[in-house]
């Protein structure tokens, strides 16, 4: 990463979208395991790992799993979703736990976000609920598909929680499920708690661009010993008689390795410095980019601590002199990784046949949103750099 401005037009430098921070006992940790000889998915690390993130978050289980998108697969079993069920899912987000949905033979149902923070929006679900289901033997069904509405899966998208306490009613009102998907959001708090702690089901990632990584991988959450259970039994198998190899269900190999977990040991001792990292570089964006005409800014709830993952911006094509893509392709010009937001996914081709109300704020995000460099590591000179790049771009 270039260390100063004179820096800046090698064509080797760049600043990355969101790089890992090894800085500290991760040589140690993993070299213990190969030391020792346990590498594979058995080991120490495993379960101190699983002990030490409930721990972290104030939660009663966790289950290490080798990809959130894992996580979220066995999560959505957990939850008894079940073949043609369908499962809310928020237009816009990474495609995993639509994904997800569909691995367990369900269908995602897309709703759109909210203007002010980009979360699934809880009045859009109430609208869905009300407008398009029909109550019938003590079930709800999609009166447009036909198909039983089982669950949601709210997404905590870039850093920032989803507001959860009417979701939470709607769930309890119509009898549905909830998964949290909390991959982009580790660290973050939701009125004083923190992600994950006062979920039923709840998924993390810890992929290489994740708030912490270990390489690759994943952990399920939960308050409920007896899922945790069937969790560790599903990622491991489903071994009733592991001796004797007898398996009454299908199970999965989805246990993450010694090696990752030692990994993510030593990173989870980070993690609270990575968190306040990306508060600290968040928090300078606003500043320093405030009074752009044309840009909108991230913003942060009153009731949530974000860990702002990504920090994204706006950009308004009819009041700036680029839009979002030309932006990104400007900055990438001179070494400087930005990226949109996804395809919404009530327009993704791999979805099609899944039932979407309308989502213009999906659509509109996706057409104006850039995510900014974001690494933990990313110093204030190279930040004091993107940001005057992109005020001379958007000056001309």
């Amino acid at each position: 990463m270039p260390s100063s401005p004179q820096d800046r037009d090698a064509p080797d430098r760049v600043v990355p979208l969101c790089a890992p921070t090894i800085v500290g006992r991760e040589w140690q940790y993993v070299k213990d395991c190969l030391d020792t000889g346990w590498v594979s998915s058995v080991g120490a690390y495993v379960d101190r790992f699983e002990r030490e993130f409930a721990a972290y978050l104030g939660a009663g289980q966790a289950v290490a799993t080798a990809s959130g998108t894992a996580a979220l697969h066995v999560a959505l079993l957990l939850a008894n979703v079940e073949p043609d069920d369908e499962v809310i899912v928020p237009a816009l987000t990474f495609i995993a736990p639509a994904n997800a949905v569909r691995y367990v033979g369900a269908w995602p149902t897309f709703v759109d976000v909210d203007n002010e923070f980009w979360q699934l929006d809880a009045e859009q679900v109430t609208g869905f609920l009300e407008e398009d289901c029909t109550q019938r033997d003590g079930r709800l069904w999609n009166r447009r598909t036909g198909r039983r509405v089982t669950a949601i899966l709210p997404v905590h998208i870039l850093g920032h929680p989803c507001g959860m306490d009417r979701l939470r009613e709607l769930a309890g009102a119509y009898g549905l499920e909830i998964v949290e998907d909390a991959t982009e959001s580790l660290g973050a708090e939701y009125r004083g708690r923190k992600l994950g702690r006062d979920a039923r089901l709840a998924c993390f990632s810890f992929n290489g661009n994740k708030v912490m990584t270990t390489g690759g991988g994943g952990m399920l959450v939960t308050g409920d010993p007896e899922l945790a259970r069937r969790a560790r039994y599903l990622t491991t198998q489903a071994k009733d008689d592991p001796v004797e190899f007898v398996h009454r269900q299908i199970g999965f190999n989805y246990r993450l390795t010694n090696v990752q977990a030692a990994m993510g040991c030593a990173q989870l001792e980070c993690l609270e410095h990575f968190v306040t990292a990306k508060r600290q570089i968040a928090a300078r964006y606003a500043q320093q980019l405030a009074g752009i005409r044309g840009v909108e800014l991230m913003q942060e709830a009153s009731w949530a601590k974000a860990s702002f993952w990504l920090y994204t911006m706006l950009i308004r094509s009819d009041q700036c002199p680029v839009g979002s893509r030309e932006l990104m392709r400007r900055l990438g010009a001179v070494g400087i990784e930005a990226r949109p937001l996804w395809q919404p996914l009530h327009l993704s081709p791999v979805h099609h046949g899944s039932f979407a109300r309308p989502c213009p704020v999906a659509e509109r995000l996706n057409r104006d949103a850039l995510s900014l460099p974001s690494s933990t590591s990313l110093s204030e000179a190279d930040q004091a750099w993107v940001v005057r790049t992109i005020r001379q771009i958007l000056a001309t």
